[in-house]
């Protein structure tokens, strides 16, 4: 059956309960499915209790729950095995555990290498183990229209390197990281690689495997679930070799007044009482999207974007941040109108029923590239429509009668 943005819209509540509302922010936060709000009411309403230990049927329950959430993250992903998923609270909690635990075996001179284009929870916490330990910062450049510069590599990734933590996907330029040659430069260095997913995992399924990572990391609400958790999924054999970052309940192994022995992955990372409706919301979520046929749906997106780059481009006084074409590109479209803040232009759009979002998006680095302090951003989901891509233009339009 054609794929059709306006059936899919039904399956998100709150777009079915604001049919004016022309949802353009989803590269902050995806809304939450149907699938995900189901299974959070119906954890909440007949089976909450707390995870782990628990010997009666109702914690018996939420445990299963719990689980079950874990092979499904585990199965978007194509992890090797479930032990492989960690659940965090979000990205940035995913990646600055990684830059504790992993961070606490390096010395000083050994190097990170990072591009300009991460986003602040890609970057601040790789900066804070600089000024923790003596680590060195190398940076992967960017081409004039924000990608990668992939031909200077050798500068960032050196034989100090002993991590590089990179952007499967711009959440400013949509622009996707090549990620193979990465990989193999890492490789070669004998250093890690860890990938923020957060903006390619709703696009559809992600094969870990394939892209030569040891540590990927993403965020519930980008995929239609709830807020407040996120996966980190570690290489096996990567994940074992780290220590723990928090120290509490359910990440133990035996505990006496003289040591502490700690539990194998995943929950040697998992302390204290985890997310676990929102965890349960995930896994629905996730299960939801990887049954639909991505195909469909990204040549959707992809057309929509097409429209939009089009019709901006005609625009007096419009400058675009990231490439203007569609190859190896998400639905993620960043730009300025000459003379308007992009905050005032937030506001007259928002008259038009319009949410998108203005300002430097946490990439402030990437940002600098291009010598502006902020932009427009319009992220594109599947349940968008042509209408929400006339009203952004509406009210860009009115924005430029009022603003100039």
């Amino acid at each position: 059956m054609k794929f059709s943005a306006h059936e899919w819209r039904g399956h998100f509540p709150l777009l079915a309960n604001h049919p004016r509302l022309h949802y353009l922010d989803n590269a902050a936060t995806g809304q939450l499915c149907a699938a995900a709000f189901d299974a959070v009411t119906h954890h909440e309403l007949t089976q909450r209790a707390n995870v782990l230990r628990g010997t009666y049927r109702l914690a018996e329950q939420a445990d299963e729950a719990y689980e079950k959430a874990r092979r499904q993250a585990a199965a978007y992903l194509n992890a090797a095995g479930v032990d492989e998923v960690v659940f965090t609270s979000g990205t940035t909690a995913a990646i600055n555990l990684v830059a504790h635990a992993f961070g606490d075996g390096l010395k000083p001179g050994d190097e990170v290498a990072l591009s300009l284009a991460e986003h602040h929870s890609n970057f601040v916490p790789w900066q804070m183990l600089r000024e923790r330990c003596g680590i060195v910062l190398r940076f992967i450049p960017l081409s004039a229209d924000g990608r990668l510069d992939l031909s200077r590599l050798d500068a960032a990734i050196t034989p100090r390197c002993r991590l590089v933590a990179v952007t499967h996907a711009s959440n400013v330029t949509g622009a996707v990281t090549d990620l193979a040659p990465i990989a193999a430069a890492a490789r070669a260095a004998g250093a890690r690689l860890l990938v923020d997913g957060a903006q390619r995992v709703q696009h559809g399924p992600v094969d870990v495997q394939a892209l030569g990572a040891d540590f990927y990391a993403f965020s519930g609400h980008k995929v239609f679930a709830p807020t407040g958790v996120g996966v980190l999924w570690g290489r096996g054999e990567a994940l074992a070799a780290l220590p723990p970052f928090l120290g509490g309940g359910g990440m133990i192994g035996r505990v006496t007044a003289a040591a502490t022995t700690y539990a194998a992955p995943p929950r040697r990372f998992e302390a204290g009482t985890p997310p676990i409706a929102q965890a349960i919301g995930l896994g629905a979520a996730l299960d939801w999207l990887r049954a639909l046929v991505w195909e469909e749906l990204n040549a959707h997106s992809a057309r929509l974007a097409q429209r939009l780059i089009g019709e901006l481009a005609a625009l007096p006084g419009l400058t675009f941040l990231g490439p203007r074409d569609l190859r190896a590109r998400l639905p993620i479209v960043a730009f300025n109108l000459a003379g308007i803040h992009p905050h005032d232009l937030c506001q007259v759009l928002d008259a038009h029923h319009v949410a998108v979002r203005g300002g430097h998006h946490c990439a402030q680095p990437l940002m600098d590239c291009f010598g502006v302090e902020g932009a427009v951003r319009a992220s594109l989901a599947p349940y968008n429509t042509g209408a929400d891509i006339d009203a952004l233009l509406e009210g860009l339009r009115d924005a430029q009668r009022k603003l100039k």
